[in-house]
């Protein structure tokens, strides 16, 4: 009895420990990165971080349904301070100035850009930017990678001048024809493919205290908001959230979004939709 018992004690011992040799020595399953969804970005809850030439605000830097990767911060600079050296990436951006003047460095070429401008950055060309203003200058940064970045031209877009795609451009804001709207102004900036997506449109939109831009509604590209003045609600898939000047509303795609102007004052807004080889199909009705 004694012998039989101890018998089973070992065997018994000896399973167990089989059976956590195999477990430790099976694989770790792949850790998916995370992906980046529908999300309000509420310039009063953004830290705030000092550095040698002013200020940095991250925003956020994951991959997303329509980009590889999607990366946003908010520079401030000081009087005269520049954020770095004129440099070059594969990776295409856009900036919008918030306040202050700038200096635009292109390929270069220099000249100035305030509130509310629109700063395009193709492929591989070379750019900075310099506080040219007497006040803090701070901008919003947009930085994003496509299938085709991998392709890109190194010699940069200039240079490549692959026809039919957007140039590294300065949209000065008061260069921008304004139209008037049932709700308020509307005034375009650009609408055309670049290097590395199907195609970039932009648009400012105005609405007077109370209005609504359209009815919700969802769409399979990606799209980004950028509050230049007033409070704006923003309803994505059901729920409600405020934001004022600097915020970023992210919509992924195809998730139902709206928007309403909900302060005494006229509220303005940058749009900018991406289209690349990635964009999924528009969700069934």
């Amino acid at each position: 009895m004694h012998v039989s018992c101890l018998w089973f004690a070992t065997y018994a011992t000896a399973s167990l420990l089989s059976v956590s040799l195999a477990v430790a020595q099976a694989p770790t399953p792949a850790v998916q990165p995370a992906i980046l969804r529908s999300q309000v970005f509420n310039w009063e809850q953004l830290k705030v971080k000092t550095t040698a030439v002013g200020q940095l605000r991250d925003v956020v830097n994951l991959p997303s349904a329509t980009f590889e990767k999607f990366e946003s911060h908010i520079t401030t600079l000081n009087v005269g301070q520049a954020s770095h050296a004129p440099h070059r990436h594969a990776r295409e951006e856009f900036i919008i100035i918030k306040d202050g003047t700038v200096e635009v460095h292109i390929n270069g070429r220099t000249q100035l850009a305030g509130p509310g401008s629109l700063l395009f950055y193709a492929s591989n060309d070379l750019h900075a930017i310099r506080n040219a203003g007497t006040t803090p200058a701070t901008y919003l940064v947009f930085n994003f990678e496509t299938v085709a970045t991998r392709s890109a031209p190194a010699q940069g877009a200039a240079a490549a001048n692959v026809p039919g795609t957007l140039a590294s451009t300065v949209f000065n804001w008061e260069h921008l024809a304004v139209k008037p709207t049932k709700v308020g102004a509307r005034r375009d900036v650009v609408n055309a493919p670049t290097v590395t997506c199907l195609n970039f449109e932009c648009h400012v939109t105005t609405l007077n205290p109370g209005e609504t831009p359209h009815a919700s509604h969802r769409h399979p590209d990606e799209e980004i908001i950028v509050v230049k003045e007033g409070v704006m609600a923003v309803t994505i898939n059901g729920v409600t959230n405020r934001g004022g000047p600097g915020s970023v509303f992210f919509y992924g795609s195809n998730d139902e979004h709206g928007m309403k102007n909900v302060g005494g004052t006229t509220a303005s807004y940058h749009v900018i939709r991406i289209v690349t080889a990635a964009t999924p199909k528009a969700a069934a009705q």
